[in-house]
């Protein structure tokens, strides 16, 4: 194929991606959907190997998985028609993150024959389980999670099957917003679907596929070339999570080795501990996407990302790890080990490359809040993704108060979250003196504090509490993460771990992320900048 035909199916199918995305966050009828945007829509090929990569990085290699079931599932007994859509939530079935994220996935077909996907991840406002908003702090099987979905069609060639619908809405505890936010998922999907067979019509459905094999050669050769310029050689590393929500006194631990050789990058996670009790395991569509990112991160940000890229990779689990977790282990809070484990990765490539190299950083969390009534024709669950800071790295400060790593998420403004729940939020702020010191220091933490307006279940998943974000080549230690519960009362109390709390309207409560790590040793830094981050409140003279 000529190289302008690629490069213009390319950016036909990254315009599709974008397109794809705004109309769903803008029909989204949760916050989650249409302030935090915690999803993702993508157009993958035949066999499901992604082609242009979503801002929801950490969704990305998870269609592969999905589309694979499914093909294995109703391929070999040619049971996939057009205008299917099939829908799955299940972590070990379609390698989801966790059981609140709902993937629909549509065939493409032209000239009679199955030429690619279309599909979306989404958060869901609750799946069922033990609590409300299903994504428990402390859950110790998945069937706490929510209900749980294989690989399954909700749209037969054509027809809705509304008795699946039924099935998920019956489970809800917020079935108005789930009807919604599947509605547009499932709108979405089939969208992306149809413009693809429009391009299979335009160009010839030969040259679409023969395009997209192209694309992921053309990810394999990039990033194969970028790893032949590294040493070869070998480089370990390792990270401590407070502990699983469960077992609050053992933390846990992520490991990996990588060994660059023979035009390969080798990824082995074989050290870290057994999967836990606690919903802190992961499924290795959450590592592959650790992996990739951290590996673009390191070697340059001009990769592009698609399913190709495996080709010049190779990772290596133990089993039953808490990075490669069997059923029933629960997954809630996946995030925040994602998050670590990016973290463990790079420190281990900075071996490689310490040009590119960067501190720990901080870990975006999760509150939601269950209230007892609500505001009147509003939702009255309450659903936030929070953002945190980076580390600092070699030749610049790290960002502070932002979603870290993988997710590109969003923190939903006050004004929202004031018009639509029974809250006041009474601080937001940076946290000064909560970037690890350094030549180049690490981000700064931010501050939430909330006043109840009426009874609620309080649920808040974070990490980071009692190992700090690492500084890097004599850098510092950014600030812990902190929860501080009936804050300003002679009960208030500070929570060691991620957990559950039943709060009085009233009552306050206040969440500060972790700060990042600092880059360099401290006296290094430019006296500019330090007076820089004295003028702004950064850091104080104290």
């Amino acid at each position: 194929m000529d190289a302008i035909t690629i490069q213009i199916l390319r950016n036909k199918i990254a315009s599709l991606v974008d397109e794809m995305h705004y109309h769903f966050y803008r029909s989204g009828y949760s916050t989650i959907i249409r302030e935090s945007r915690d999803f993702s829509c993508v157009i993958v090929d035949r066999d499901g190997r992604l082609i242009v990569a979503p801002p929801m990085f950490f969704h990305a290699p998870v269609y592969r998985h999905l589309v694979g079931r499914i093909l294995a599932t109703y391929g070999k007994a040619g049971a996939i028609n057009e205008n299917d859509v099939f829908v799955s939530n299940h972590p070990y079935e379609g390698g989801l993150p966790h059981v609140s994220d709902m993937a629909f996935v549509a065939p493409v077909f032209a000239d009679g024959k199955i030429v690619a996907f279309a599909g979306s991840i989404a958060h869901k406002a609750d799946v069922g389980g033990a609590v409300p908003g299903s994504t428990s702090a402390n859950a110790t099987e998945m069937y706490h999670e929510g209900l749980l979905l294989p690989p399954i069609k909700i749209w037969d060639a054509g027809q809705p099957v509304r008795d699946i619908e039924r099935i998920i809405l019956t489970n809800s505890r917020q079935p108005d917003l789930m009807r919604g936010d599947i509605h547009a998922q499932i709108a979405v999907t089939q969208m992306g679907a149809a413009r693809v067979k429009e391009l299979c019509g335009r160009f010839g459905a030969g040259t679409v596929t023969d395009a997209f094999a192209a694309i992921l050669k053309g990810a394999a050769d990039e990033l194969g070339a970028a790893i032949a310029r590294l040493p070869q050689g070998q480089s370990s590393a390792e990270g401590l999570l407070d502990n699983d929500g469960v077992v609050l006194d053992k933390p846990i631990k992520l490991a990996v080795t990588i060994a660059v050789k023979d035009g390969l990058a080798h990824f082995d996670f074989s050290a870290s501990d057994p999967q836990a009790r606690g919903p802190v395991n992961l499924r290795p569509s959450m590592v592959e996407a650790c992996v990739f990112y951290a590996l673009i991160g390191s070697l340059g940000p001009n990769l592009h990302f698609n399913d190709g890229m495996r080709d010049v990779v190779r990772l290596k689990f133990a089993p039953r790890t808490v990075v490669n977790a069997d059923p029933p282990a629960p997954v809630s809070n996946y995030q925040m080990v994602n998050l670590l484990l990016v973290d463990v990765i790079l420190e281990a490539l900075a071996h490689f490359n310490p040009k590119r190299a960067i501190a720990h950083s901080g870990a975006s969390s999760a509150l939601s809040i269950a209230w007892s009534r609500g505001r009147p024709g509003q939702s009255n669950m309450q659903y936030e993704i929070m953002g945190s800071a980076y580390g600092g790295g070699a030749g610049h400060d790290g960002t502070s108060a932002t979603a870290t790593h993988l997710s590109n998420l969003h923190t939903t403004p006050i004004e929202i979250l004031e018009s639509e729940y029974p809250c006041r939020i009474t601080r937001f702020d940076l946290v000064p003196n909560s970037g690890g010191a350094g030549q180049w220091r690490g981000g700064l933490a931010l501050r939430r504090e909330y006043q109840l307006l009426e009874d609620a279940t309080v649920i808040r998943r974070f990490n980071k509490i009692k190992f700090p974000p690492a500084g890097l080549a004599g850098g510092k230690a950014g600030a812990p993460a902190r929860f501080v519960v009936r804050a300003g009362t002679d009960q208030e109390f500070e929570t060691p771990a991620s957990a559950r709390f039943e709060l009085k309207a009233g009552e306050r409560f206040f969440l500060q992320s972790a700060g990042g790590g600092g880059y360099g040793d401290p006296a290094k830094r430019d006296p500019a900048a330090r007076a820089c981050d004295e003028a702004e409140g950064y850091v104080t003279r104290r």
